[in-house]
């Protein structure tokens, strides 16, 4: 089986863009990566296109990537369309990956793109409320709500505008962590603060002030412990990888140098487990098969990307990739571990809560600044010395934790 590499990545700006629709920001960012690439339109063999809510934001329920692919000359070729709600553009990047290792093409195209910002905040915030079963939503919600009980809610930590959903779901599961672990408020305004920090010297990230702890903990509240900075903001935008096998690279003269290999792809689905078993979390399962197929350890991790669409993601996962015990994610943030110059940085792009988080776009986006930091191409940001890079991106929610997840690995 041929090895896989990314031989050309673009990302739009993320943020709020009224004058933009979905084909002009996805026209943007395939045009940076096959410039990058140093491709053609019509050299690509395959391509995976991943939206979660243009369907519910504008009706375009179908056929989304013919539609809007075709307009950049790419057409005649095999398009998936790929829904997986947060965890969709990583998706749809693993199986541009698999197109490949099934022997269907020299080339193939992911490309994550999503037009989620409205002046109707009602249809906005909706957009995420089919992220779990409808069926019986409000009894899921409630649930997962309900994982930190017995966590005191000081008076005034809940906004009174309105909000998604889901950061309610994810105040449980911080809760949670402070009750099982003894995980603190300023240990989560300590991962925030450090992802705003690094998102200053990122030009496309939506956000690019820095701030202090204090800073972070004296924000507006969301729903307690999150504050404002803590949570993702509603994002527009687009990324997109170009990729190759080896013998394509050679057939297409493309520089090797700039090649980027795709060491591990893993996508798993989430399991019904009990709230604190969390060594059978999704993620740390996905995380262990990943580290397998690339024939490397979390020691070996040189910096990582995570979906913290809230700080506590962040604190999650770090555990769950093996950078630090379980319960250690809090303190070891906190300590700086995890800032650029640290002993792992993680998410030097500034991550969802900075970057953004256009939920269809996420998962190529984190492989961007991935692709980025391997080429020693990140300045301010550069992760000295950068040989391996871990990105994991979750979507959804079932049972107690995400309904999918991707873990991919990349190096030199």
């Amino acid at each position: 089986m041929q090895d896989i590499y990314v031989v050309g990545v673009g990302m739009t700006p993320f943020g709020k863009f009224r004058d933009k629709t979905i084909k002009d920001m996805t026209g943007e960012a395939v045009a940076a990566a096959l410039s990058d690439a140093g491709v053609t339109a019509d050299r690509i063999d395959g391509a995976f296109f991943s939206n979660a809510v243009q369907g519910h934001m504008e009706g375009q329920h179908m056929i989304r990537g013919e539609i809007v692919l075709r307009e950049m000359g790419i057409q005649g070729i095999p398009v998936v369309n790929v829904e997986n709600a947060c965890a969709s553009a990583s998706t749809g990047f693993k199986l541009a990956v698999d197109f490949l290792k099934a022997g269907n093409g020299d080339c193939s195209l992911a490309v994550g793109a999503e037009k989620m910002y409205s002046d109707d905040r009602a249809l906005m915030f909706s957009a995420f409320d089919s992220g779990w079963d409808v069926s019986n939503g409000e009894e899921v919600a409630q649930r997962l709500a309900d994982l930190g009980a017995g966590v005191e809610e000081p008076e005034g930590s809940k906004s009174p505008k309105p909000y998604s959903v889901f950061m309610d779901v994810y105040a449980g599961f911080a809760r949670l962590h402070m009750k099982t672990f003894g995980t603190t408020q300023e240990q989560f305004a300590a991962v925030a603060a450090k992802n705003h920090v690094h998102s200053v010297h990122n030009p496309l990230a939506q956000y690019r002030e820095a701030m202090s702890v204090d800073q972070v903990l004296a924000a507006p509240p969301i729903t307690y412990p999150l504050t404002l900075p803590m949570c993702a903001p509603i994002s527009d935008g687009a990324a997109a990888a170009v990729l190759c096998t080896g013998e394509g690279i050679k057939r297409l003269g493309l520089d090797p140098a700039r090649a980027i290999k795709v060491k591990a792809a893993i996508l798993r689905s989430g399991t019904d487990r009990p709230p604190e078993d969390y060594k059978n979390h999704l993620t740390r399962l996905a995380a262990l098969e990943a580290y397998e197929q690339a024939g490397i350890g979390p020691e070996d991790i040189s910096v990582a990307e995570v979906h913290d669409a809230t700080a506590v993601g962040e604190v999650i996962q770090i555990e769950n990739l093996g950078f630090v015990e379980f319960g250690e994610g809090g303190p070891a943030s906190l300590r700086g571990e995890t800032k650029i110059g640290g002993r792992i940085p993680v998410n030097p792009s500034g991550g969802l809560e900075s970057k953004g988080h256009p939920v269809g776009a996420t998962g190529i986006g984190q492989v961007f600044e991935l692709v980025t930091q391997l080429r020693g191409e990140a300045g301010a940001r550069q992760v000295e010395g950068a040989k391996n890079a871990i990105a994991e991106n979750g979507g959804g929610l079932h049972g107690v934790e995400e309904a999918a997840a991707c873990v991919t690995i990349l190096g030199r």
